[in-house]
């Protein structure tokens, strides 16, 4: 060490650390950026430093002393001026504060990589989110501290250090002489845009992604990200290891969906660093707005589903509650949406193919994960599960920032790969290209998209192993960490665990019914693997896990053919099998077996397997009720004749008894003309001990309708959870000109993390000033989404026009179908007037509208895509129209995603939530829209009973049939009794006419006629809400016209969507279901 490192000079001039000198050092790899072009050495031995367990005051003095140092041994004259003049300091002059440091030679570490100098310590530094652990210096054992005076915490500070060699002098002791203050000015620092560009100049060129030649807008993007990054993972670190410290119960989010959409604006609008990024990135030579729109949506979600998970996840952090996300690594997404001619068109995703800068690969965190194989009962009568398939499940793990805290939860999403000792070497190198392959793609298929086509059985067959591949990954990384905090963190021998502490530190929360087998993996971990008895894995399972129902849907209800179970996971059926029976006896005991019909009834709607066999156990329990039946003491015999003839009327009565049980068993009998079934939601409620549902509506629905068989047998399991959206991304930051103008008038930013808050803008609503700043900032987005639909549709549009809105997956039951005939029935209307009006009269009667549809229709619901079909073909004719010019557009928005929508949703101003009444469970983008005063228009169905409470029912344009009318309006209609509005025949014998071309809507209008049939006698009730809705719509041009109505409409629609955070909801999930607390980090 001491031959490479020159002698150090008397003094050296060195500049006291400021601001930007402060963010380098925050950054990871800060002294890489100093040292790496001409001394790979020092950097090497210098980033070891950085990793040591020291204090950070001591930590930021060894790093910072050591950039300065390497630049002057190394004689770089030019690049520490260039450091000086990027750090913004000025020359040193005579007023130096002298700072006491060892020579290298002091330091107990070698230069050489593979030196086996052994560094001992009673410290560790524990890496996060494994096992890793790296032994460091001893803080006791540096001769390094300083010999000064308060640092100042000036930004522009301009005293400056001298350092001196002073390694001979024996006579100092080691003592920490910074202060507090001191340590807080580093530890508090806020980055600053020049330390930021520095920083992003850096992950330019040492972190690179790109070729080194330009510094093009893809580049600047992953740079920025990078450097961003840094900043989270500090925070990501501390909030891993102070969780693993305290040791407290944790929440784990499992969902197949998380819609984040970009996160590089989230995070520094969550880190308040919004102004210096653009600042530094300004210095650079772009705009943060040009670099953000680089990102491309991570293509992990599709719907409400996986948006919902993603505000959790920003709530979760914000509030600062322990808990993880789990998903999975889709590598294609659901798919990237095309408009053609021909309607919607399916491309693969490709937003990983420039690399994701915001995840991080443990390579060191993986798990197998089985399929096929059979099951072997051991001598001991334990049971192992051998053979089949095995893949590798590999962590990839993303930092979520809260705001205005240093809490950043994990999502960590599994991606799936062979192993090397799979791959069938032999095979390929003779040739046989296509079997050595098979094994792999086989593996890594299962994370390539979202919701495979499930019409084949291979489609299916990859659903299910996708929802395994999710619960299994997760559940044996939980229990390691369980396991290893349990043990206290500490590499010892492994003692017993007490499993009975698993539920008092652990909540799985299963996001719809995609994670449904974490109850039985569960089970099989813990009988399986850890030994546990099945008692004791029921009970410990059964206080674990909680279920939140998102659809009275029968379709997403999910149902799995139990032939496909049994083949892919044979084990787990023997433990469903074992919970229907468990289930079947609670149900006997609260039913009784007297009443055949009543008890046959309560089982075909609980039981979890449907059409099959009743288990053994449960067969003898029949029998043995009808036996106690039949068989009576007789109490008085009075002759002998009597007694023989009451034995022969005993035996007859108990042959006709035997009869009739014979009769009765037989309802029991499976159907084999009907495929047999495994109810995952059936499963979901039997296994967990919280039901939820996401709106009042939907909740009453679930307890009355969908499971009130369980409802009736365990009440205190059902309760209801509103969803909510995370004002953060959906206002703060998407609509940065309307937030300002909230602060303003409330007097406080304190709304974003308290959104009762914004119940203060109602004593404001009628304020004409207010409602001028409103309207004009209204406006000003308006006009941003009028040159966004140019750039992505080529329509042009007139931000003076009412901008009406809906933007959600295509559905039936969301009733696109009703807004597009809607919009027919209006443009026919128009046409028809122009004939015999002048155009003066006829925009005095129609107020100028911009239609806006987007969504993705799934790749196989054929019904769905006829209807993007029409909405673009009904758009393209009105559009090209030159009677109608400005009055009427319709503009589908391909490839709807989360920031599409953080476009739309600011200059919206009528937003349609359509759905038949008590299909849709709640809807997020209705309180997106109410947030950023855009008016709703809909039926009572979802949240929009409870948002309309909110607002105000005068500020709700509402129609259409009630919940609890649709079973008798459907009855009605199929007893022919439905007599359908002559406006309805109208607009869709005007489809039929031609006048949107050539294509054939049969179809699609024959959906909408006849009393019975699949695909017929309109199930979703268009044609009834249909008169309704159109009268509703009138009233919406009427009040449109009243700018000042619709602003009060507008501000008192911002005001009453206080209760829809997304923080109310975590806040109720953590206090009712998951019973955790809030952890702050010190």
């Amino acid at each position: 060490m001491r031959g490479l490192v020159p002698p150090l000079p008397a003094s050296l001039p060195l500049p006291l650390p400021n601001d930007s000198l402060k963010a380098l050092y925050r950054q990871q790899r800060c002294l890489l950026y100093l040292l790496a072009p001409q001394q790979p050495a020092f950097a090497a031995i210098a980033s070891r430093f950085h990793m040591l367990q020291l204090p950070k005051r001591l930590r930021f003095m060894v790093a910072y002393y050591f950039c300065f140092y390497f630049l002057h041994i190394c004689n770089d004259n030019i690049h520490y001026a260039k450091i000086m003049r990027d750090m913004e300091v000025e020359e040193p002059s005579s007023s130096t504060i002298k700072l006491q440091v060892p020579t290298m030679a002091d330091f107990p570490i070698s230069p050489v990589a593979q030196s086996s100098q052994s560094i001992t310590s009673p410290y560790k530094f524990v890496s996060s989110f494994t096992n890793f652990q790296l032994h460091s210096i001893a803080p006791t054992r540096s001769k390094l501290f300083l010999a000064g005076t308060t640092i100042p915490r000036s930004r522009r500070a301009k005293k400056y250090l001298s350092v001196k060699n002073v390694a001979s002098d024996q006579s100092h002791e080691l003592k920490d002489a910074i202060s507090h203050q001191e340590a807080n000015a580093l530890e508090d620092f806020v980055p600053d845009s020049s330390s930021i560009a520095l920083s992003i100049k850096y992950h330019a060129e040492f972190t690179p992604s790109f070729s080194p030649e330009k510094f093009k807008l893809p580049k600047a993007y992953v740079a920025t990200a990078e450097s961003i990054r840094d900043s989270l993972i500090i925070n990501w670190n501390a909030t891993y290891e102070y969780h693993e410290k305290m040791n407290v119960k944790q929440a784990y989010y499992l969902s197949m969906e998380f819609l984040q959409g970009r996160a590089l604006l989230n995070a520094i609008g969550n880190l308040e660093l919004t102004g210096a990024y653009a600042e530094a990135l300004k210095k650079l030579g772009y705009s943060l707005e040009d670099v953000a729109k680089q990102e491309p949506d991570a293509a992990l979600g599709n719907g409400g589903l996986g948006r919902l998970a993603s505000c959790f996840l920003d709530s979760l952090a914000t509030l600062n509650y322990p808990a993880w996300g789990y998903g999975l690594r889709y590598r294609y997404g659901l798919f990237k949406q095309l408009i053609t001619k021909d309607g919607q068109e399916e491309v693969a995703e490709n937003w990983l193919e420039m690399g994701n800068p915001w995840e991080i690969v443990r390579n060191d965190v993986s798990y197998s994960v089985k399929f096929y194989g059979q099951v072997n009962t051991n001598t001991d009568g334990t049971k192992e599960w051998v053979g089949g398939e095995e893949v590798t499940a590999v962590a990839y793990d993303v930092p979520i920032p809260g705001y205005r805290t240093k809490t950043t939860v994990n999502l960590r999403l599994w991606s799936t790969k062979l192993s090397p000792r799979d791959f069938d070497l032999h095979a390929f190198n003779v040739g046989d290209h296509a079997k050595a392959y098979a094994a792999m793609k086989s593996a890594e298929k299962i994370c390539y998209v979202l919701y495979p086509g499930d019409e084949s059985q291979e489609g299916k067959t990859l659903r299910l192993k996708q929802q395994y591949t999710l619960c299994s990954a997760s559940l044996q990384d939980i229990i390691a960490r369980f396991e290893r905090r349990s043990d206290g963190g500490e590499e010892k021998e492994e003692g017993p665990v007490n499993w009975e502490e698993f539920p008092e530190k652990v909540v799985v929360q299963m996001n719809d019914t995609h994670p449904t087998l974490c109850i039985p993996e569960l089970i099989r971990i813990l009988v399986d693997v850890k030994g546990l008895t099945w008692k004791q894995a029921w009970n410990v399972t059964r206080r674990t896990v909680a279920y939140t129902n998102h659809t009275v849907l029968p379709e997403a209800l999910e149902k799995w053919s139990l032939d496909l179970v049994q083949e892919l996971l044979p084990r787990h059926v023997e433990i469903i099998k074992q919970i229907d029976e468990e289930l079947i006896h609670i149900i006997i005991e609260k039913y009784g077996a007297a009443d055949v019909d009543l008890l046959h009834e309560k089982l075909k709607e609980m039981r979890i397997l449907d059409n099959i066999e009743l288990p053994g156990s449960v067969l003898d329990l029949l029998m043995n009720s009808k036996e106690q039946v039949v068989s009576s003491a007789l109490t008085i015999e009075s002759s002998e004749e009597e007694v023989k003839k009451t034995n022969q009327q005993e035996e007859d009565g108990e042959a006709e008894e035997i009869e009739q049980g014979e009769n009765e068993l037989k309802l029991f009998i499976p159907d084999p003309t009907q495929p047999k079934l495994v109810r995952m939601a059936n499963l979901c409620v039997a296994g967990g001990f919280s039901v939820n549902g996401v709106a009042e509506i939907h909740s009453e629905i679930v307890q009355n309708e969908v499971f009130n068989g369980f409802y009736k047998l365990w009440p205190e399991k059902f309760q209801n959870k509103t969803n909510g959206v995370t004002p953060r991304r959906w206002i703060r930051f998407c609509n940065s000109d309307l937030s300002s103008i909230i602060t303003k008038w409330i007097g406080t930013e304190d709304w974003v993390l308290d959104t009762e808050k914004l119940m203060e803008l109602r004593k404001f609503a009628d304020n004409e000033d207010l409602q001028r700043e409103w309207r004009e900032s209204k406006r000003r987005n308006k006009v941003k989404v009028a040159a966004f639909l140019k750039e992505k549709t080529g329509y042009t549009v007139s931000p003076d026009a009412m901008f009406d809105v809906q933007v959600k997956r295509i559905h039936e039951y969301k009733r696109q179908l009703l807004n597009i005939l809607g919009i027919v029935y209006r443009y026919k209307k128009m046409k028809e007037m122009m004939e015999i009006s002048s155009p003066e009269e006829v925009r005095s009667k129609f107020v100028p509208r911009v239609c806006i549809f987007g969504g993705k229709a799934f790749a196989t619901y054929v019904q769905a895509k006829r209807i993007v079909k029409f909405i673009t073909d009904v758009g393209s004719t009105i559009n090209r129209d030159p009677d109608i010019g400005d009055l009427l557009k319709v503009v589908f928005v391909p490839d709807y995603n989360v920031s599409v929508a953080e476009v739309l949703v600011p200059g919206s101003e009528l937003s349609q939530h359509i759905s038949t009444a008590g299909m849709e469970a709640s809807g997020t983008s209705n309180m997106k829209f109410a947030m950023n005063g855009c008016i709703l228009i809909g039926t009572l169905d979802g949240a929009n009973v409870e948002i309309r409470q909110e607002v105000g029912e005068d500020n709700f344009f509402l129609f259409g049939a009630q919940a609890h009318e649709i079973a008798g309006l459907r009855q009605e209609r199929a007893e022919g009794k439905f007599v359908p509005d002559p406006r309805f025949e109208e607009a869709k014998a005007y489809v039929r006419s031609g006048v949107f071309g050539t294509y054939n809507y049969d179809e699609l209008m024959g959906s909408l006629e006849g009393n019975e049939g699949y695909g017929r006698a309109d199930y979703f009730l268009v044609g009834k809400d249909f008169p309704s809705y159109i009268e509703c719509q009138e009233q919406v041009d009427l009040a449109y016209r009243d700018q000042k109505r619709w602003t009060k409409m507008s501000i008192l629609n911002t005001a009453g969507s206080f209760k829809f955070s997304s923080d109310r909801t975590i806040h109720q999930y953590a206090r009712d279901i998951w019973q955790i607390e809030p952890l702050h980090l010190p």
